[in-house]
């Protein structure tokens, strides 16, 4: 790990150890070797975003200290994790974020597609039988035409 970025690509500041390890111990008594463990992950990054570090700090306060430092740590930090944005789908090739502005086919359009999640597998599992049931119909309506 060699350069933080804290804003801009352009901004970069040679990584400082002691005064990360500084930084740490006021929130929380953390000991050089895990500072140093925790770094080693991150050691794959030769340019790497302030906020990995907030993260990693705020990771290695609550481990050896409390979850008030931890969240005291964050809240001191957290301007380097940039302004909050609302979500930004991509429908039909149109970047959206809501879909106020829609005329009603397009809305209407947007709510029969199938929406794939990534929450959990059970929701995978339901999803797939629901699939499964609609193949089923459809197979049994085709193969009832074909019979007539």
């Amino acid at each position: 790990m060699k350069y933080i970025v804290y804003f801009q690509p352009n901004d970069l500041t040679k990584f400082d150890f002691e005064r990360y390890r500084k930084s740490l111990n006021t929130y929380a008594q953390v000991p050089e070797s895990a500072i140093k463990e925790a770094l080693a992950k991150l050691d794959i990054y030769e340019n790497m975003h302030v906020s990995l570090l907030v993260r990693t700090g705020v990771g290695l306060i609550e481990q050896f200290g409390d979850t008030v430092s931890a969240k005291k740590y964050y809240e001191d930090h957290k301007q380097y994790f940039g302004a909050k944005f609302e979500r930004l789908r991509r429908i039909t090739g149109y970047l959206v974020g809501t879909l106020d502005r829609w005329n009603d086919g397009k809305k209407a359009e947007e709510s029969e597609r199938v929406k794939h999640s990534v929450n959990s597998c059970v929701d995978d599992l339901a999803r797939r039988a629901k699939l499964q049931d609609q193949m089923l119909a459809r197979n049994s309506a085709y193969a009832g035409k074909i019979s007539e």
